[in-house]
């Protein structure tokens, strides 16, 4: 019998009912109320730091983060292109342009490629990087942890450093992965940076529905943060302004399913360590197949479940594949089209991509909800053997 099992999908405790019934009984359904306040302090007393600044989507987070980072137009921020467009998207509302970088075998930033490019294409003029071929300034960066998976932060924290640029970690897929190895042993995703931002889209590993939140080791730029979510109300009660802020703090109603999901982070980390487990298990002896390592590193939370596809091995192509399982129930996805190929972005600076095209064109994602259930695994499983050579 023909299953349907969704790619990425929440799992809500029905206890958090009551949360929401508290915000519609007390009418705080909006950018007010307690709940805002409790997930923030929950979500960095997991990450480990002072304080959080809750926002209305991870976007909105890392808008608010490039402005408080002094990205202002005419800069340039390096990115990967390996990457969803909404990481990079934010860079155009602040009037810069992207720098596109490429990927390593971990699907982050690749470091060495980063430092070759700050070192043999720009200069450092009076304490600021420019690229040699534009004259602009480069003044950020922004990498993204790729699926739950760490990049190589004391690398590129060292190379930000040496070349004075101020670092945004997107964690937006991260949330719970933490190093487990070297400088930053202890440190979770999104804090060792300048700023970071975690989302809470419906489908990531825990969810508000949509939402975001940004840390920081740096108060005054949280400070700033908060101040600019909020409209940049200066006083609420005569409505003076005096800079133009963004209406994006977190609703309540938001905030109210926040402070449950926090709560089962940890246990959710685990099922999806041995969900993807079973899968290994299930598909370890299929020639052409590989699942996609976590960084040794590393304690991921192993939000996707990234197989990577060898057409001449497997006897099938990575989309073939993919419509074949789609066809069967089993709701899968490819990594996303290359930032710099998309039409927004043609025309920018693209340097030495050669990975991202690969995985581009081979990995294709599984199901990997935490409500997966054995039998789901063994099923999706059996389909794709099916389709072995």
């Amino acid at each position: 019998m023909k299953k349907e099992i969704p790619l990425s999908v929440p799992n809500l405790n029905p206890d958090i009912t009551d949360n929401l019934r508290e915000c519609i009984e007390t009418g705080w359904v909006s950018t007010g109320g307690r709940f805002i306040v409790e997930f923030e302090k929950k979500v960095a007393a997991y990450v480990k730091t002072d304080d959080a600044v809750s926002t209305q989507s991870g976007t909105a987070g890392l808008h608010l983060a490039l402005r408080v980072l002094g990205v202002e137009a005419g800069d340039e921020v390096i990115v990967p292109s390996l990457t969803f467009v909404a990481a990079i998207n934010p860079v155009k509302y602040m009037g810069a342009e992207p720098v596109f970088m490429d990927c390593d075998d971990s699907l982050c930033l690749d470091a060495d490629k980063l430092n070759r490019f700050c070192e043999e294409e720009c200069s450092l003029v009076q304490g600021q990087l420019r690229n040699n071929r534009t004259g602009r300034r480069i003044s950020a960066l922004i990498l993204v942890h790729i699926f739950g998976n760490l990049a190589r932060m004391e690398r590129i924290m060292a190379i930000a450093r040496k070349y004075h640029l101020k670092v945004l970690e997107d964690a937006t897929e991260a949330l719970g992965s933490y190093y487990t190895e070297g400088q930053f042993a202890g440190c979770f995703a999104g804090t060792i940076g300048d700023m970071g931002v975690y989302s809470f889209n419906a489908n990531k590993i825990i969810t508000t529905g949509g939402g975001g939140m940004i840390v920081s080791p740096h108060r005054k730029y949280l400070d700033q943060a908060r101040y600019l979510s909020i409209t940049a109300k200066d006083d609420s009660l005569f409505f003076v302004h005096n800079e133009v802020g963004y209406n994006y703090r977190m609703l309540n109603l938001q905030a109210a399913l926040g402070v449950s999901q926090i709560d089962e982070l940890e246990a959710f980390i685990l099922i999806k360590r041995r969900n993807l487990g079973h899968y290994q298990e299930l598909l370890k002896d299929v020639k052409g197949l590989s699942f996609m390592s976590f960084a040794p590193y590393s304690r991921p939370n192993y939000w996707f479940y990234s197989l990577v596809v060898d057409e001449e091995e497997f006897g099938m192509s990575r989309n073939a594949l993919m419509h074949e399982l789609i066809s069967s129930g089993i709701q899968c996805r490819p990594v996303w089209k290359l930032n710099h190929m998309q039409k927004p972005y043609a025309g920018c600076q693209v340097y030495r991509i050669e990975k991202a095209y690969h995985y581009e064109a081979d990995i294709l994602n599984l199901p990997c909800s935490t409500s997966l259930s054995g039998e789901d695994i063994q099923y999706i499983c059996n389909k794709i053997k099916e389709k072995a050579r």
